[in-house]
């Protein structure tokens, strides 16, 4: 993710690495990226919730759920509103005011460690939280007809909220079985075709009184994952794993086939409209791919190939924030990098650098128990 948003602004680069338009039948890298976080999110909750439960936080779980869906949502507020912000009209610069919100949040939402005296620990989020207080009662937006902070969307963060809150309902709610699981995935694949084409007479009834914060896409991707998780947890207890790639392969190609052809009926693959069919065919990559990475790390055991990208995967929060720390530093300093990383492969080396930097940063603040928990 860190990758192909810095990759969207460096011109003479290959198009298909990027997102593809609005309007184009196509599907770039960066079209499947968030499609694959999704998914991993609902990957990672059956998992998560076997945990707890080890630790005997059964009751616990609820109001996990919904305290960390509002933290996702609530940073995702402010993010969205970072793109509307009106320098022209407020006391401080936009790169500025975007470090001091990051800066807030580190503040709130900082993983303390259980020897911190509580009484510093409610200090330092008792400031985070009068920061951006502050940093809201500052803000001013260019948004025709509002002039102070407004939904405008979710933000990549409050989409992976609203999908996190229902699936990890769902999965709470049903003690986690598979075929329910199976059957909330599949209601969201059918919602999202039926937002798009309204054919479906048994889920256009319902609209009017569901509320999913989209048209089923996201729930879409995170409940596959969701099914995966626990369909691998269910044949590893019974030593079948070899029916698990049989499994995800065979799902992939059905899903790949439907989403070929819904494309023709359906506006094509397009991830700014979240057609049916970009969701289908994404579903089936990120089953393909996580497929692959079983063998190469459950059977060959090659985990060892990724540490140099752990702290992504064991700090994936803080990882992501990160970056929104840097942006605004390098737009104060006027910095410009040298034509070469400006642009085509030079400005392509350039994004993966940076990737990679943030990803060892995460890691080198880690070591020192800086980290994000939510």
């Amino acid at each position: 993710m860190i990758f192909v948003n810095d990759l969207d602004g460096i011109p003479n680069t290959p198009n298909w690495l990027k997102h593809a338009g609005s309007n184009v039948d196509a599907l770039g890298l960066a079209d499947t990226i968030f499609p694959a976080f999704l998914f991993i999110v609902g990957l990672s909750i059956p998992f998560a919730f076997q945990n707890r439960l080890k630790q005997g936080d059964n009751f616990k779980l609820l109001s996990r759920i919904v305290s960390r869906s509002f933290a996702l949502i609530f940073i995702g507020f402010f993010h969205a509103n970072m793109e509307t912000y009106n320098e022209a009209t407020t006391l401080l610069p936009k790169p500025v005011w975007e470090s001091l919100v990051t800066f807030s949040f580190f503040f709130i939402f900082l993983d303390y460690s259980k020897d911190t005296p509580a009484k510093r620990r409610y200090l330092l989020q008792g400031f985070g939280i009068l920061l951006l207080a502050g940093m809201a009662a500052l803000y001013r937006t260019s948004d025709p007809g509002h002039t102070w902070l407004h939904f405008t969307w979710w933000g990549i963060l409050g989409l992976i909220g609203w999908s996190y809150m229902l699936c990890a309902l769902i999965y709470y709610y049903s003690d986690g079985h598979l075929w329910i699981q199976l059957a909330a995935w599949m209601f969201f694949m059918f919602f999202n075709l039926d937002v798009h084409f309204g054919f479906l007479n048994f889920i256009d009834r319902l609209q009017g009184y569901i509320w999913i914060a989209g048209n089923g896409a996201m729930q879409s991707f995170t409940m596959a994952g969701v099914f995966i998780s626990v369909l691998y947890m269910r044949l590893k207890a019974n030593n079948e794993m070899k029916m698990l790639w049989v499994a995800m392969i065979l799902i992939a190609i059905i899903l790949f086939n439907l989403g070929f052809i819904v494309r023709y009926f359906s506006g094509g693959i397009s991830k700014e409209r979240d057609t049916p069919s970009w969701v289908l065919i994404c579903t089936g990559i990120s089953l393909v791919v996580y497929a692959f990475f079983i063998f190469l790390v459950d059977v060959k055991n090659k985990y060892n190939w990724f540490k140099v990208i752990e702290p992504a995967g064991t700090n994936t929060f803080t990882c992501y924030i990160v970056p929104f720390l840097f942006y605004p530093i390098y737009e104060m300093s006027r910095i410009g990098y040298p034509e070469y990383l400006s642009q085509g492969t030079g400005g392509l080396i350039k994004c993966i650098v940076f990737a990679f930097v943030m990803v060892w940063l995460t890691g080198l603040l880690d070591k020192i128990n800086i980290r994000i928990k939510i």
